[in-house]
Parts: structure tokens; sequence; C-alpha cells
């Protein structure tokens, strides 16, 4: 299929899924990378505190905060 024809089919509403291979579809920018960091215990006890009261995981809320930080200094 020609890109005019997929692209015309996806503009109709169209599924166009089919012609991809989603097996190996990557979003770029997002792949992840496995890191460690070393936090003070204190600093290990407040995360998992603000963890249970949000309901969520240390990791969760460690990254929500270190995007938030990100996002505001890129503005």
């Amino acid at each position: 299929m020609k890109a005019e024809e997929l692209d015309k089919k996806f503009d109709e509403g169209g599924s166009v899924l089919e012609y991809f291979d989603l097996s190996t579809a990557k979003r770029p920018g997002l792949e992840t990378k496995r890191i460690n960091v070393d936090f003070p215990m204190w600093m290990v006890d407040a995360l998992d505190k603000e963890a249970q009261r949000l309901g969520v995981h240390r990791q969760a809320v460690i990254k929500t905060w270190i995007a938030q930080l990100l996002d505001s200094k890129a503005a």
C-alpha cells in the first residue's frame, strides 16, 4: 500500500493498524534506563510516607517529582 492510500484510509476513519508491526514499535525519548540512586534513610522514610499517603509505589513518587522539577526548569 502506498503512503497516500494509507493516509486516505486513516483520514476516512479506517483502521490502519494491520499495516504496522506493533511488536517493534518504540516511543522515541520514552525508552527506559535503569539507574541506581542512594538516598539517606530519612529521605527513604519520607518518600515511603508520601507514597503510602498517595497509594502508589515509592518509585512513582520519585519519578513524578523529578518530572515536575524538570518540566518547571524547561518552562
